[in-house]
């Protein structure tokens, strides 16, 4: 994987993909493909298997799929189970079908069982009950891996990354309170609350679930360093995390001396928490010489100034 290499971005819009853009950019990449949904259906499998066959790309970055918040995964299930499901596919097989040297697929701590022991390795992937409201999504992405490990064992190879990152954020985002996951969701609640200076703000659930962030440089970097090294099929799938959690209250009380609001916070008990902990082992990618470098103080500031400049 060199600046010459032809490596495809699928999802080049979303907050991963558009990091891997600044990394590429950054470091004078010189053939790099994306495609906006609207000129690319990555759910057609003879659209997939078309711009595969004239493109030709090296290396994949499969940072492409529906994601969503607690609320959307709980009603629309169907639609993230399909959606995701038939990008999976279609892209898996468009890659090995057109001798793609390395894929990168992102799965999701989703994966994990709601109730297991922390930090969670990866031998523990669905290994007990879900987390209710992400079981379609999460089944989704299991398939997604062991679709990357059967291409991996038919192909005598390690051509198929699959990744696990737990909870990203960072510039680009989803804002959208509708759609959005917890940190970005709680820099819109609080800024919207100093900007309407309202006494206190409303915020989902107790705030005692645990969970570890990871700021999405740090997520480029990780992958970078995985798919320059020569992984074995027993290293896969791999674990990205920061090695430490933070509540939702601490998080929240971090957020709100970021963007300098004073009032109080108050908790909806009738909202749902999601699974109590989410912390990653992160032994297999510590092993290949990674580690994070952007502290949560720093990537929650980086990211509310980017909210601040974009947020129109």
């Amino acid at each position: 994987m060199d600046i010459n290499s032809s490596i495809y971005v699928a999802g080049h819009s979303g907050m991963i993909g558009s990091a891997f853009l600044r990394y590429f950019e950054e470091k004078k990449y010189k053939n790099i493909i994306t495609k906006d949904r609207s000129d690319l259906d990555l759910s057609s499998k003879e659209d997939t298997y078309k711009f595969f066959k004239d493109n030709n790309p090296e290396i994949v970055i499969l940072a492409a799929g529906r994601v969503g918040g607690i609320v959307q995964n709980r009603d629309y299930p169907l639609d993230f189970l399909n959606e995701n499901l038939f990008i999976q596919l279609n892209v898996l097989n468009a890659a090995k079908k057109f001798d793609v040297r390395k894929l990168l697929f992102f799965a999701s701590s989703c994966m994990y069982p709601k109730n297991s022991n922390n930090p969670l390795k990866e031998s523990q992937i669905f290994s007990g009950d879900l987390e209710e409201t992400s079981i379609a999504y999460a089944t989704a992405k299991y398939a997604g891996v062991q679709m990357c490990q059967a291409i991996n064992t038919q192909t005598n190879s390690s051509s198929c990354i699959p990744v696990i990152p737990n909870s990203v954020y960072g510039p680009n985002d989803n804002f959208d309170l509708n759609s959005s996951h917890v940190l970005s969701a709680l820099i819109r609640r609080i800024h919207e609350a100093k900007v309407y200076n309202r006494p206190s703000v409303i915020l989902w659930g107790s705030g005692s679930p645990r969970r570890e962030f990871i700021y999405v440089d740090d997520i480029v970097s990780a992958c970078i360093k995985i798919m320059k090294s020569e992984l074995s099929y027993s290293q896969l799938p791999i674990n990205i995390g920061v090695g430490q959690d933070i509540s939702i209250k601490q998080l929240a009380e971090k957020v709100k001396k970021i963007i300098g609001y004073n009032g109080f916070i108050e908790w909806d008990l009738n909202k749902p928490d999601g699974a109590l902990r989410k912390l990653l082992d992160n032994s297999r990618i510590n092993s290949i010489g990674w580690d994070s470098k952007i502290e949560i103080d720093k990537g929650l500031d980086l990211t509310y100034q980017w909210f601040l400049k974009n947020r129109a």
